[in-house]
């Protein structure tokens, strides 16, 4: 499932690409068709991302909500004006033109995880995007539109960029109230309003549990954004046993946890990749950047020895998602 790095990511893609423009909006599977007639030729005014979920606000006081679930992926195509406070896997973006698009050094890790043509759930796709004039993307003989490929729920056209919708589990219009209240239901977000405030919300969230905190992490009421990656990996860095109800958890580890998620989220966003090892070198650094088994403590790591004591790292099944962690450092 994309976890909140992605989302944020997909959301500053649209605010470089669609905010401000008006856009052509079709359903080509057919499924969101109602929807999509009513986002036609209207503008698109602001974008907001919180936890695994955004929410676009086009002219008229209509929202739409998407939120990509297990499967759920945006691909861009065309002209991709890239957000500055992305980096590329290898820390920077590559040269710029004027126009402000990459020129060189798209870096992808070996699932294309940081992918700035598709966001979301892993795939291959057969995107073009025109990274420059001096770049190969879209050919003479390329059409514009790019053509439908799968099962597109929502296609979103301005005149150089197009973004397509797959999968998603929810692909919803909604009123200014009803986002509110969508937004409402959602845990806090470090990168959505004050990070202290979401620290104090984080807290009584979790000292008024006594479910296993492996669960609460992943409970987006409790904080937004947090996935099957991260919780494993936040688990270990706090060195918690993931069966220690909520309540039981000092509030000292719980505020670490909570700035820890600050830190983790704000590397996804720039790289695009869930890093959660530390002071690596630079060859560790890249190798890690480019595949993701040298990226993560424990996750993905079941039988394995664990970096730190050499136990061998469990995998268990708790909430119906796998959980991977080490019975001694974590004990």
């Amino acid at each position: 499932m994309p976890e909140g790095h992605s989302v944020h990511r997909i959301a500053r893609q649209f605010a470089r690409n669609f905010v401000g423009k008006p856009v052509q909006a079709s359903s080509p599977q057919g499924r969101f068709a109602e929807g999509a007639a009513v986002l036609n030729e209207r503008t698109v005014e602001q974008v907001q991302a919180v936890g695994k979920q955004m929410f676009l606000e086009v002219e008229g006081d209509v929202w739409l909500r998407v939120h990509l679930g297990l499967y759920g992926a945006w691909d861009f195509s065309g002209e991709i004006l890239v957000d500055p406070t992305i980096a590329a896997a290898n820390g920077r973006m590559g040269q710029t033109n004027q126009r402000g698009t990459i020129v060189d050094d798209e870096i992808l890790d070996d699932a294309g995880e940081n992918s700035l043509a598709s966001i979301g759930a892993p795939r291959k796709t057969r995107v073009h995007v025109r990274m420059s004039e001096q770049t190969t993307g879209l050919q003479d003989d390329d059409t514009w539109p790019p053509p439908v490929v799968g099962q597109v729920r929502l296609r979103l056209l301005t005149d150089i960029t197009c973004a397509d919708l797959r999968g998603p589990t929810a692909c919803v219009l909604q009123t200014p109230e009803e986002m509110l209240a969508s937004v409402a239901k959602l845990g806090p977000d470090p990168l959505v309003g004050d990070p202290a405030e979401g620290e104090e919300r984080f807290v009584r969230a979790v000292a008024k549990k006594g479910t296993p905190i492996a669960l609460l992490l992943m409970d987006q009421a409790v904080v937004s954004g947090i996935g099957n990656v991260y919780r494993a990996e936040m688990l270990f860095r706090a060195r918690l046993n993931p069966h220690m109800p909520g309540k039981a958890v000092p509030q000292s580890v719980v505020r670490e946890m909570w700035r820890d998620w600050v830190r983790l989220l704000s590397i996804g966003v720039e790289t695009g990749q869930m890093m959660t090892m530390d002071d690596l070198n630079p060859d560790e650094y890249r190798a890690a950047m480019a595949h993701r088994d040298d990226r993560h403590w424990v996750y993905h790591r079941a039988g394995l020895p664990c970096r730190v004591c050499g136990t061998e790292i469990a995998l268990e099944e708790i909430g119906a998602r796998k959980l991977y962690w080490c019975p001694s450092c974590q004990a």
